[in-house]
């Protein structure tokens, strides 16, 4: 005869289950599990005791406005002799005795979201359901401690910015562990429109991490309408909101939008839409890294060719919308595909910059990296986009005063250096191999054929015979004057007489030109067989200074036209101006709760006094979860020094990015950061 538990109180044993479930950063007061996993709770009886198959105890879990068990939002079992890994199932692993152990153990492809345990109808309790990479039965399932430590549990880390001759790391804290982090990550998810419209069906979708990150790349930008995260901003003042370079991590932004009833907080670009979505797959439970694409196509018309039209005095056109930018950030989340052919799990990249629809919603996603390689065009989701960002052909077109036209030689190349944090160091990984096969390989070219890349197939080696390239002095650093020089030969065996336009302007890191910073118009450049001339151009810290965006970028043009041929050859290149660097000196011994200062240090470079200075850090587990400011009275003279101490106490042991930012009216956001082991 069965008969059912007499239960008076229960416990549900957060410290313990937490930690084992890799959860406990989150705090140990409320219980957050994954799924595919075994979390236990300890039943006290009021009367009698357990007895091993006549006890019984009637379970459900719910999830979602509408539980319902064909969606899989509901589940419905009782005791079994052992848990079942593969669904819900629950057994006591405790002895015959007036405390009863309970494992319930969630199936490992459960919608993730809060959930409610009812036990015999009388007894409920919340819980918070995530992804597992840890369970083999996952589909996020990554067999290796170190990648799971960087790719879930790394709550900081490295974007690489400026540019593909000259990557620049700028650290970032991604704090997807930080007080309220995962509540704003599960309101995303609630407030996304097809919840809105059709709740049971979107917490039924919950199961498919292929749905979630979808959902993810429309919710970080708000372009829709859709109460999604930030709103981006690429132009050169953000009234109304903050300048991106003002972030130095994803908390603050996800904080602000879930205090003020989800308005888009503004502003990002998309370093910081990616950092955000990989601190919200983080949280989920879904390992994620931000990947960097230099050279990167915005390829408005699908053609797989970015088209540029330059004047005589080597001026673009900026009619056309297809953009080339410097470097581009999304992410990558780990993944098996089932819904695709074998040899496509693993990495899938999904942009949430707002750049282009897809379904009729600005998202970008998930595609499997290994699709984008082999040129598998057709594969969900979006693969036409990001083949192009990696893989467009560039073209530049002359066009002469009378109205003629010759196509420039160039040797300019899109997706370069594409790049992401090392497994755990610092370093930059390059990852370019992932996405194409090595440049003029028989590879290449088939991928190329599959994806219909005629321009990429069709071209021949341009050799003019005249040759162009820039060169760039050493230690360019902002607030200096400095030479670059275009070095222009002749290979043939005529006497050439050639015009040289060597001109520099700022640029945004997305490729949008600025105001002229030094500029040549030779007409008479005569070359003589195998010649060769050094022509250098001066860009003067007068000059620059107030032309500079906060990209710190200066596109350098060089454009060689011969005469006799009306043959034209060109060379580009970006010079990334140094910031001075800031000097980080811990004063006192790293421990848990123990009050540290940071002495922070940074010299004035530009011949001119900087107002305004202030220095703020902010970093995981270190500065309780918000930034910690301190502003400079005085102006900072040319030469001299700022110098501030500012205090705070870690609340983890662990190695910490203490991020660093130094603000002031004319160099903008400088940015630094040091690795602090906090012990125990």
């Amino acid at each position: 005869m069965a008969f059912s538990l007499n239960i008076s109180t229960w416990d549900l044993a957060c410290q313990f289950n937490n930690t084992d479930h890799h959860t406990e950063l989150n705090g140990t007061d409320r219980l957050i599990v994954r799924r595919g996993q075994a979390f236990t709770i300890n039943l006290y009886l009021n009367s009698g005791s357990y007895q091993p198959g006549y006890s019984q105890l009637h379970i459900t879990a719910e999830t979602g406005p509408q539980p319902e068990e064909q969606y899989g939002t509901r589940a419905v079992f009782g005791l079994n002799d052992e848990i079942d890994d593969m669904c819900w199932s629950a057994a006591v692993s405790s002895p015959p005795g007036d405390t009863v152990c309970l494992s319930v153990c969630a199936a490992p492809d459960a919608p993730i979201g809060r959930y409610i345990l009812t036990l015999d109808g009388r007894i409920q309790f919340d819980f918070i359901l995530l992804f597992n990479p840890w369970c083999p039965r996952d589909v996020v399932y990554m067999d290796s401690e170190e990648k799971l430590a960087e790719y879930v549990l790394a709550q900081d880390g490295i974007i690489f910015r400026g540019d593909a001759e000259y990557p620049v790391p700028l650290a970032w804290y991604f704090g997807q562990f930080e007080e309220g982090i995962l509540d704003a990550c599960l309101r995303i998810l609630d407030m996304n429109p097809k919840h809105r419209r059709n709740p049971g069906k979107d917490c039924s979708g919950r199961r498919n991490v292929i749905y979630v990150t979808r959902v993810l790349s429309a919710m970080i930008n708000s372009n829709d309408r859709d109460y999604g995260v930030l709103e981006g901003c690429w132009k050169d003042t953000f009234d109304g909101g903050v300048s991106p370079m003002s972030w130095r991590g994803s908390v603050q932004i996800l904080r602000t939008w879930s205090s003020t009833s989800c308005l888009p907080v503004r502003f990002g670009q998309c370093w910081v839409f990616a950092a955000v979505a990989c601190s919200v797959s983080r949280a989920l439970g879904i390992p994620c890294r931000v990947v960097t694409n230099y050279y990167s196509a915005h390829d408005t018309n699908s053609n797989l060719v970015i088209e540029r039209y330059l004047n005589e005095k080597g001026e673009i056109d900026s009619s056309t919308r297809d953009m080339i930018w410097n470097y581009h950030c999304w992410v990558e989340s780990w993944m098996t595909r089932p819904d695709l052919p074998p040899g496509f799990d693993g990495w899938q990249a999904s942009d949430p910059t707002p750049q282009e629809k897809s379904e009729g919603v600005f998202c970008c996603g998930p595609v499997p990296v290994r699709a984008i390689k082999e040129g598998e065009l057709t594969f969900k989701y979006d693969a036409p986009f990001v083949f192009a960002e990696v893989n467009a052909d560039l073209v530049y077109t002359l066009k002469y005063n009378d109205g003629s036209t010759r196509k420039i030689v160039n040797d300019q190349k899109v997706g370069q250096k594409i790049s992401t944090k090392s497994v755990g160091r610092d370093e930059r990984e390059d990852i370019t191999h992932l996405y194409k096969y090595p440049e003029g390989s028989a590879e290449e070219r088939q991928v190329f054929e599959k994806a219909n890349h005629q321009n990429k197939l069709l071209q021949q080696k341009g050799n003019s015979g005249l040759h162009i390239t820039i060169k760039l002095s050493t230690g360019i650093r902002k607030g200096c004057d400095f030479d670059v020089f275009a070095i222009v030969s002749n290979n043939t065996e005529e006497n050439k007489k050639c015009r040289l336009v060597f001109a520099s302007r700022a640029v945004s890191y997305n490729g949008i030109i600025g105001r002229e910073c030094g500029f040549k118009d030779l007409l008479n450049v005569e070359l003589a067989p195998g010649g060769e001339r050094k022509v250098p151009l001066s860009l003067n810290y007068s000059k620059y200074c107030t032309n500079l965006t906060e990209d710190n970028l200066i596109r350098l043009g060089a454009l060689l036209i011969d005469y006799s041929t009306k043959e034209a050859v060109m060379a580009m290149r970006d010079i990334v101006l140094d910031d001075p660097e800031i000097k980080i000196r811990i004063l006192g011994e790293p421990k848990e709760k123990r009050k540290l200062a940071a002495e922070l240090t940074l010299q004035n470079p530009l011949p001119e006094p900087l107002q305004g200075c202030c220095f703020t850090i902010e970093g995981a587990n270190l500065t309780g979860g918000s930034s910690i400011a301190e502003k400079l009275e005085s102006p900072i003279e040319p030469g001299q020094e700022a110098k501030v101490k500012i205090y705070f106490t870690p609340t983890q042991s662990g190695l910490r990015k203490l991020v660093v930012d130094f603000d002031s009216d004319k160099l903008g956001h400088v940015r630094g950061y040091k690795n602090v082991i906090i012990g125990k």
